[in-house]
């Protein structure tokens, strides 16, 4: 299945029915009258964020959606159908956007079975049986339908994930999501194996966490370099930024330099999440040369970095450790903070 993580698309809710015009004529019947019925209500606009989908592939495809219209009233006082709502599924953590030079934010889809009515259908007109007075018993005006609302909009993936994977090129993300997830990711010896983001389980002394790989970032990203920075969205609503870096790389602190710029560059508090530090391929350099890149990394990031070997597994399980301890700081201090802003209640 092919990965698309935004789409546009234009959307369209129905239009109400027409109100009908008619009159009760029936052989001996003393009164008649007039009785058309109004119309009915055109189908909403809806979007639902529904389990099982993690792309916006199919978006590619079909990218107008019309609601139907409200069916039209009829003689004797019958009132026209609704029309049926459209609903459109989308994954969890799908944005909804709209199409101005500001991208708004129109909703965010992020929990499962959410709904969010964009559009609504327009009211059923009036028959003119709703128009009967004193001094007007035959009337003959009715009302159409009100019509429908349309726009075009931006589909925004945002994929959810505790920890987000970040780093260079070939600093081994793909290995390390591999090795401690169920995950099937590319790997090779070159450079942007990952084309697209991975997401992972991982589950560790009875824990889990959804892991999630993005393709490496090189300097100037933020301005388009390589594949540029569109994917670090995947890793925004993470708690916790696992940050590798390639112990047999030339410079393993310029690599972390590197990195945290095009973060702080990107926004979007990116730079102010929590980060662990992580040495991959720390099997292939010495015993004094790892020593001197953790005293290294040591003082420049202000942590100690693990060293791992995901291919050997070593490393990995203290590693873990870290993450886990990471989230639940981080759960609770956004716990803390969310319960300072509600007022107080015996209750």
């Amino acid at each position: 299945m092919h990965f698309l993580d935004q789409a546009k698309i234009y959307v369209r809710s129905g239009s109400g029915g027409p109100g009908a015009v008619s009159f009760r004529r029936e052989k001996f019947i003393e009164f008649g009258g007039p009785d058309g019925g109004d119309g009915g209500k055109g189908g909403d606009i809806i979007f639902e964020a529904v389990p099982g989908l993690n792309t916006l592939i199919d978006f590619r495809y079909t990218q107008h959606f019309r609601a139907k219209r409200g069916t039209g009233g009829s003689g004797s006082n019958r009132t026209g159908a609704a029309a049926p709502d459209l609903v459109i599924k989308v994954p969890v953590g799908t944005q909804l956007l709209a199409d101005d030079e500001d991208r708004t934010l129109l909703a965010d889809l992020t929990v499962e079975g959410e709904r969010f009515v964009l559009l609504e259908g327009g009211m059923g007109g009036r028959g003119n049986a709703s128009y009967k007075s004193s001094t007007n018993r035959a009337p003959r005006q009715h009302q159409p339908g009100i019509e429908g609302e349309e726009m075009w909009l931006w589909l925004r993936l945002k994929l959810l994930a505790d920890v987000g994977l970040v780093g260079l090129p070939n600093a081994g993300k793909s290995t390390f999501l591999n090795s401690v997830t169920n995950a099937s990711a590319k790997v090779g010896d070159y450079p942007f194996t990952t084309l697209r983001p991975q997401l992972g389980v991982v589950r560790h002394k009875g824990r889990e966490f959804v892991l999630a790989d993005i393709p490496g970032l090189i300097e100037g990203a933020a301005e388009g370099a390589g594949i540029g920075d569109r994917f670090l969205g995947h890793v925004e609503r993470t708690e916790v930024l696992l940050h590798l870096i390639d112990a047999a790389g030339d410079d393993p602190v310029e690599a972390w330099r590197v990195v945290r710029a095009e973060l702080e560059s990107y926004g979007a508090g990116l730079a102010n999440k929590a980060e662990v530090v992580a040495l991959s391929r720390s099997d292939l350099v010495t015993e004094e040369r790892l020593a001197e890149l953790k005293a290294e990394l040591e003082d420049a990031t202000g942590q100690v970095p693990f060293p791992i070997s995901a291919p050997l597994g070593e490393g990995i399980e203290p590693l873990l450790d870290a993450i886990i301890r990471k989230l639940g700081t981080e759960v609770e201090a956004r716990e803390e903070e969310a319960a300072e802003g509600r007022p107080w209640s015996p209750l």
